[in-house]
């Protein structure tokens, strides 16, 4: 059953922690169950701890995605609050788009709802053992997950274990870094001798765990969490007095290092992912077919459901759950929401060239706009993940809505502007020069292929849904959690064994680097294999690399065609480099934002409205 259709259950299930002392009546609401019957009843505790899961929202399928604040997105449309996280002017009174960066008291609120299931299944009177087991293993993943995201965003937070009542102290300090991590990590393997190894969609396993808790370790020993070398770095650290809230001030790296190398190789023993025992690399057709196979997580008529193996903790869609139909949009209307203006998509989170421009040729060689070949083909013989990922000016795409076929009966994407052979110019129609919803037309020049299904029959707009699930855990990330904690702690040949099974999966052949070029070499590969997934946000300030990567700035494409001497233009226009010269000019964006990097943006700040409510709490580095 999917997670998305159980969690309705849950808010028709809301707990009285409560009750009136006295009820002449003696009647009880239609609409509520008490606490005790809940803790009684097997399906009613279910229910609730569904109703913790319901705090993970649309997982990464919200209108406004978090890749819109990395190198790897731009956010289309203006006035949604990004700006003052890309720009660098967050403050603790102005918090920017809720949407994107998980708020404090939201992830407070989730905390609370897991420490009530923890305190009460226990003693839960419901006969049923295995399933009080699984419930109490899900509610300590699932407060251990958001104790993760408190952490990651934030720093050290308090750490409340029982749920707070009405009358209780709120004002409590800070935990230390050290002290949050040792917490997650306690109840992450709580959650592993509790699990078992599968349970429905949506709902987390010992696998999940497992790999939460490589995830938990690989950070806590990055530089981002090592003090002496974040205070070198940042100039928010420097002279920040409170270091020990946001990184490690003692310990050894190393050892944390190799911490985050066992939890990784415990997960990579335990089970198997999708396609990653090959010797040697696929066809370029075959690994974008696997490329799509994974982006839909087995959501999709399309491709081949066996994507779903790699994934480990998800988000289901269900087209049942009509919660969607409301704003702002998510989860099913992924499609609508990123898609091209010239499907009456509404193009939210389009890719940026850098990301572009970071997928390698087939050879294995740096694409290159200095090199005259890659100039004048630049979507021609590149890593099969672009064509899985990007939808490019002359893309194939799936059919046009009946009012647009006459403009365009190829299905090809359409994001240039063509020499019509009179002396004019046909602006593309998924440009914002389009005659279709031009306000919605993409800014770079690209849209996002990867989590959008290809199934022709999933149309894209408000009459339909896809069930594309989010994936929150996936096995390829703890591989390549695993590559980069032996290469710091100097296991180059493990690295480049399992980072050599990614590529051949996607058609790429082995890297055969060591030293400097072999870690610019895997953060590069992590970046095209997650790109998109929430993951490039973390990165790039765990490697203390955000200047060089949100600060450069944001480039787009512009296509333009002119007809070739003597040649006859397409009426409708179709993409076709017989007839037509295509020239692509890369150029700094000047529309929408201005992306700079401040040092005190390694962490969001903690809200003024909390440290008003809760005058113990310390402000992070910066702010």
């Amino acid at each position: 059953m999917k997670i998305r259709i159980k969690v309705l259950l849950a808010f028709s299930a809301t707990v009285l922690l409560t009750a009136c002392a006295e009820d002449y009546l003696e009647t009880r609401p239609l609409d509520k169950v008490s606490s005790d019957a809940t803790w009684a009843d097997g399906s009613l505790a279910e229910a609730f701890v569904f109703g913790v899961y319901s705090n993970l929202n649309y997982g990464g399928f919200e209108e406004e995605g978090l890749a819109s604040l990395t190198d790897e997105a731009m956010f289309t449309h203006s006035g949604r609050g990004i700006n003052v996280i890309n720009e660098g002017t967050l403050s603790p009174t102005g918090t920017g788009n809720v949407n994107i960066v998980p708020q404090w008291d939201e992830l407070y609120s989730a905390v609370r709802q897991a420490n009530i299931a923890i305190q009460e299944l226990p003693n839960a009177t419901f006969e049923d053992e295995g399933l009080k087991n699984k419930l109490l293993g899900e509610s300590y993943f699932l407060r251990a997950y958001f104790y993760h995201q408190l952490v990651r965003y934030y720093g050290g937070a308090p750490i409340i274990e029982v749920p707070y009542g009405l009358d209780d102290d709120y004002t409590v300090a800070r935990n230390t870094y050290e002290e949050l991590v040792n917490f997650i990590t306690n109840d992450i393997d709580q959650a592993i001798s509790l699990l078992g190894d599968v349970a429905d969609p949506g709902r987390a396993t010992r696998f999940s765990a497992m790999g939460l808790k490589s995830r938990v370790l690989l950070y806590a020993a990055s530089d981002l969490r090592h003090g002496p070398t974040v205070s070198a770095s940042s100039t928010a650290h420097s002279g920040y007095g409170n270091l020990e809230l946001v990184a490690y001030t003692g310990g050894d790296q190393a050892a944390r290092w190799n911490a985050a190398k066992v939890a990784s190789k415990a997960l990579l023993d335990a089970t198997t992912g999708y396609k990653l025992d090959l010797t040697a690399p696929v066809s370029a057709e075959e690994g974008t077919a696997n490329y799509v196979a994974l982006s839909m997580g087995g959501g999709s008529n399309a491709a081949d459901p066996a994507g779903h193996d790699d994934i480990l903790f998800e988000r289901t869609h269900s087209p049942l759950f009509t919660q969607e139909s409301n704003w702002p949009l998510g989860g099913i209307h992924n499609g609508i929401n990123n898609g091209p203006n010239g499907y009456h998509n509404w193009a939210g989170n389009t890719p940026i060239q850098q990301l572009v421009d970071d997928y390698q040729m087939m050879d294995g060689t740096d694409f290159d706009w200095d090199n005259p070949d890659h100039a004048a083909a630049p979507y021609d013989d590149r890593d099969p993940r672009l064509y899985a990922t990007i939808l490019y000016d002359g893309a194939d795409w799936k059919p046009r809505p009946s009012d647009v076929v006459s403009i365009d009966p190829y299905d090809q994407i359409q994001t240039g502007s063509y020499a019509d052979g009179s002396g004019g110019i046909i602006p593309g129609v998924d440009t914002r020069s389009s005659s279709i919803e031009n306000w919605n037309g993409s800014r770079t020049g690209y849209y996002v292929r990867k989590f959008i299904d290809p199934d022709p029959g999933v149309i894209d707009n408000m009459s339909s849904a896809q069930v594309v699930p989010w994936p929150f855990i996936r096995y390829t990330e703890i591989v390549l959690n695993y590559v980069e904690a032996c290469l710091e702690t100097g296991d180059e040949a493990e690295a480049v064994a399992w980072l050599n099974k990614i590529r051949y999966r996607a058609g790429m052949p082995a890297i055969n680097a060591s030293g400097t070029e072999l870690v610019d070499a895997y953060r590069n590969e992590r970046r095209i294999e997650l790109a998109y997934e929430e993951h490039r946000f973390f990165d790039a300030r765990r490697w203390l690399i955000a200047d060089e990567t949100l600060g450069r700035g944001i480039k787009v494409v512009r296509v333009t065609a002119t007809l070739k001497p003597g040649a006859t233009p397409h009426v409708p226009y179709r993409y076709d480099p017989a007839v037509y010269d295509y020239v692509y000019n890369v150029v700094d964006n000047t529309e929408n934002e201005t992306r700079t990097w401040d040092d005190k943006m390694y962490f969001m700040p903690i809200s003024r409205d909390e440290i008003n409510k809760n005058e113990l709490l310390v402000q992070n580095p910066g702010y």
